[in-house]
């Protein structure tokens, strides 16, 4: 195949005339261009693409790549910068913030200094601690994108490698394959069968066939047959071209510049988002209504101001966004340790919302490890016809007789044991008509010591179609090894000395030659594999375009049940209801088309699962882009990947169930946290907005409100580090704001009754004064609002049956030990507070007592019904979004 494009180059550069006259010095570009408009090359003859650029079918030199690369930059449509400082101005966005910061500065100003610096010192410290939280979770996302790898098989001083799509300039000469994404603007200089999906530049969906023809200037985009535009996608055939443009330079970085880079939200976002609203809601209102009481109580309007706005940080979630990225960034590290890679750090947590996984067989269910197990004649004997036949009808690129590239099963008969002996070197190409999933068979025009023949190598129903019958032997032999499980490519052929070219109109006639049987075995640990997803709730079902009986008997022999099967053909049938209705029984979906995987997936997602599909071909992409979760493999296909969520390293499906696990467990820690906000946090700051209602006093200072938030903030960082218990992994789970305020109006009122039972004490028992009142509430509202999280991170009751992690015991220990010693630290009289009788502490520890057992009653009540189960998933599928998960592959990341 090498050899055959290079010729086909030569042919074509040394054949084709360029344009003379005035016509060709208007179209003529100067000579060690460092690139070319797409237009303007298209409308030059092979040969003067190359002069103009310097090039020449060998490629550049290295060294002049490298200066190319230098002067012109990467081949990237974006470039993402990550800078401490662009972080920082973020953390200081806040508007509650810059009041708080300018509330603070006036109290400075008007001789309130220490509570000034105090609050200075304590927004700081928060700011900081997201600032950390926030810039590392940027460099662990840079860490993603560049464990994720583009490439493309560049020539440069006559020798072909692969290439990172990212580091190629003009001039670079490309191989363009099936399933690829093309890397830049290419001028074509070899090309057989090519056609290019363009409905990414153009919107039109049907594919479009290449030549090496220069066009007429002044085409539009869209008839530039002679060129290949970056990001459009191979869908038949194969090329070789020079490249004219790169980055922003081509038309499809000129669209990718001009959208926002902002990313679709998923679903997990757009939970964070609600409920970050509902909150901030419920802090606007409670905010205002504080402030209007103190103005009308006749306090100072600096300080009603200070408190209004130290409640409205109390309740707003400040730590949720570093709770999730922290949450994340060590979910997707520890799932790249196991060899799975996120494209970004939020599909971490959409793996664990699977419910139903569509995968194909080879390399997921099989070893994929494909070797040929026989080969059989006309007359069901052994018969190395065959072999030699599908050699010929070869797609695999091969380089001193051995494979080093291409069709699994055209490798696996290049490494065939009887491949040497076969007289394939008599034989010369004349013409091919490359396989596509329609036809599901490759064609070769050959001349050989008996004249012209053509042959043809394809699945076995499709071809005996095109053949004058077959032998009763054959046919069951056929039959048998279908049977067993074996792969099953049939082989033909005919006399074809009337044919300079070929067509899928010339496929007929054929003589059956025989068959090709080829071994691919169960993985040993799949067993296993399939028994832990079933565990999680998953139902795996197979997608493949082998043969129906084929899929069955793996399916079997796996231990996926009976194994119902519905073909291609079956689902023409069916309407989508229909299909609906099929899907439960349905295991096995073999020789589909593209389209039908697609809408095997959608189907099944508007019948109400959460759907992950794991494919690894061209022909996979619209299932990919389908899903709710789309899954592929370091190896596959380049739009494979492109339409991927997740990469898997290794195609492993236990693997694919760790990072299920991963996913649930963030989500589980993620609503600890929620729901840590919506109990003892918000009614503990609704109990201060209550109190300032009737005291003479603050209740607490703002700088002593912004402390005990921080604290608790400080505390809550190691809820991402928690074990999560077996029953909240055992199924998916989703964002329900309607059970979230459930939960705030149960657990909130709680929280403030215990608080108003303190305040009692303080005032008729102990007779507090401001300080002391102050220091005794603020003890007491941080140990009950730390402690909950052991009733709150499981539903397990009583709750200490569940273990939680020893960071979080640590950092709940601490929080509470720092509470209770505040008040008799030195610090004490800067911060307002006051030693308090050490007889308090035992009544606080009462209290708390009181209060979890309380908490753990009301939890059986609230947590007996389904928790957090109803949300429509989000998933964007425009235009636009399809551009932007394309561009991710052009793009660099700096400043690390």
């Amino acid at each position: 195949m090498t050899d055959q494009a290079n010729s086909a180059t030569e042919a074509v550069t040394a054949t084709r005339p360029g344009p003379s006259g005035a016509a060709a010095a208007d179209r003529a570009a100067p000579a060690g261009a460092d690139f070319l408009p797409v237009h303007q090359a298209a409308a030059l003859a092979a040969g003067e693409v190359l002069a103009a650029l310097g090039s020449s079918e060998a490629g550049l030199p290295e060294a002049e790549a490298t200066a190319r690369r230098e002067r012109l930059g990467g081949n990237a449509v974006h470039t993402n910068r990550i800078s401490a400082l662009a972080v920082l101005v973020r953390q200081l966005r806040s508007a509650l913030l810059g009041l708080l910061v300018a509330a603070a500065l006036v109290s400075f100003f008007v001789g309130e200094r220490t509570d000034a610096a105090v609050i200075g010192v304590i927004v700081a410290v928060s700011v900081g601690f997201g600032f950390v939280n926030e810039y590392r979770a940027e460099r662990a996302g840079a860490a993603l994108h560049d464990r994720i790898r583009h490439t493309a098989v560049v020539t440069r001083a006559g020798v072909a490698r692969p290439t990172d799509v990212v580091d190629l300039v003009s001039g670079d000469i490309v191989r363009l394959e099936l399933g690829m994404v093309v890397p830049a603007d290419i001028r074509l200089l070899a090309a057989q069968g090519l056609e290019c999906d363009e409905s990414v530049l153009t919107g039109e969906s049907a594919a479009v066939a290449k030549t090496t023809e220069p066009v007429d200037p002044g085409v539009p985009l869209a008839e530039l047959s002679c060129s290949a535009l970056m990001g459009t996608v191979v869908r038949a055939g194969e090329g070789v071209g020079v490249v004219v443009a790169t980055g922003t330079r081509t038309a499809f970085g000129g669209i990718a510049t001009g959208l926002a880079q902002r990313q679709p939200e998923t679903e997990f976002q757009v939970g964070l988002r609600r409920f970050s609203m509902l909150l901030a809601r419920v802090a606007g209102v409670l905010t205002t209504i504080i402030l209007i009481i103190n103005l009308l109580l006749h306090r100072p309007l600096l300080d009603a101001v200070l408190f209004s706005l130290a409640i409205a940080v109390g309740i707003t979630p400040q730590l949720l966004p570093a709770v999730v990225t922290t949450s994340l960034a060590v979910g997707s590290r520890a799932l790249a340790r196991r060899r799975v890679l996120v494209k970004r750090l939020v599909c971490v947590e959409d793996i664990g919302n699977v419910q139903v996984l569509f995968t194909d067989k080879t390399g997921t269910l099989t070893d994929g490890r494909i070797s040929l197990r026989a080969c059989l004649g006309a007359d069901g004997q052994p018969d190395d016809t065959p072999l030699l036949l599908g050699l010929l009808a070869n797609e695999a690129v091969v380089h001193d007789g051995a494979p080093v590239g291409g069709n699994p099963l055209d490798v696996a008969l290049w490494q065939a044991p009887a491949a040497g002996a076969q007289p394939v070197g008599q034989y010369r190409r004349v013409a091919v008509l490359p396989f596509d999933h329609e036809r599901r068979r490759v064609s070769v025009l050959v001349d050989g010591p008996d004249g012209r023949l053509l042959v043809a190598k394809g699945a076995p129903e499709q071809l005996l179609d095109l053949c004058n019958g077959t032998t009763p032997e054959l046919a069951a032999a056929l039959d048998r090894e279908l049977a067993a499980g074996g792969r099953v490519i049939a082989v033909a052929s005919r006399p074809a000395e009337d044919l300079a070219t070929l067509t899928a109109a010339d496929e007929r006639d054929l003589t059956l030659a025989g068959i090709l049987v080829f071994l691919d075995a169960p993985k040993p640990e799949v067993h296993q594999a399939l028994q832990r997803l079933a565990d999680l709730g998953i139902t795996v079902k197979v997608i493949t375009g082998d043969h129906p009986t084929v899929a069955q008997r793996i399916s079997r022999d796996l231990g996926l049940g009976d194994a119902a099967a519905l073909t291609g053909t079956d689902l023409a049938a069916l309407d989508d209801d229909a299909l609906r209705a099929a899907l439960p029984g349905t295991t096995v979906f073999a020789r589909v088309s593209p389209q039908d995987k697609a809408r095997i997936v959608r189907v099944a997602r508007q019948a109400g699962a959460d759907v992950a599909f794991l494919g690894d071909g061209v022909n996979d992409a619209l299932a990919l882009h389908a899903a709710d979760v789309g899954i592929s493999v370091d190896s596959a296909t380049d739009v494979a990947k492109d339409a991927a969520d997740v990469l898997l390293l290794d195609k492993d499906l236990n693997v694919l169930a760790d990072g299920v696990v991963e996913g649930r467990r963030i989500f589980a820690n993620t609503i600890k946290y929620v729901l840590m906000a919506t109990s003892s946090n918000f009614g503990n700051m609704f109990s201060a907005a209550g109190a300032s209602a009737f005291l003479a006093f603050l209740p607490m200072l703002p700088s002593q409100l912004l402390l005990n938030n921080l604290v608790y903030d400080l505390t809550q960082i190691a809820i991402p580090s928690d074990r999560v218990d077996r029953d909240q992994l055992a199924r998916p789970a989703h964002w329900d704001l309607h059970q979230i305020r459930r939960f705030m109006l149960t657990f909130g009122p709680l929280s403030s009754l215990f608080d108003f039972l303190t305040f009692a004490i303080l005032l008729q028992v102990l007779h507090a004064g401001p300080a002391e009142f102050r220091s005794g509430w603020f003890v007491e509202s941080l140990a009950t609002q730390i402690l909950v999280v052991f009733v709150i991170r499981t539903n397990s009751s009583p709750f200490w049956r569940s273990r939680p992690s020893r960071v979080l015991l640590a950092a709940a220990a601490g929080g509470v030990a720092l509470a209770c010693a505040l008040p008799y630290l030195p610090v004490a009289g800067a911060l307002g507070f006051t030693a308090l009788p050490p007889a308090y502490l035992l009544v606080v520890a009462a209290l708390v007592v009181g209060y979890l057992a309380l908490v753990e009653v009301a939890k059986r009540t609230l947590l007996s019904t389904p928790d957090l189960t109803h949300a429509v998933p989000v998933r964007a599928g425009t235009a636009r979004h399809r551009v932007r998960r394309r561009a991710a592959r052009f793009t660099q990341f700096r400043g690390r």
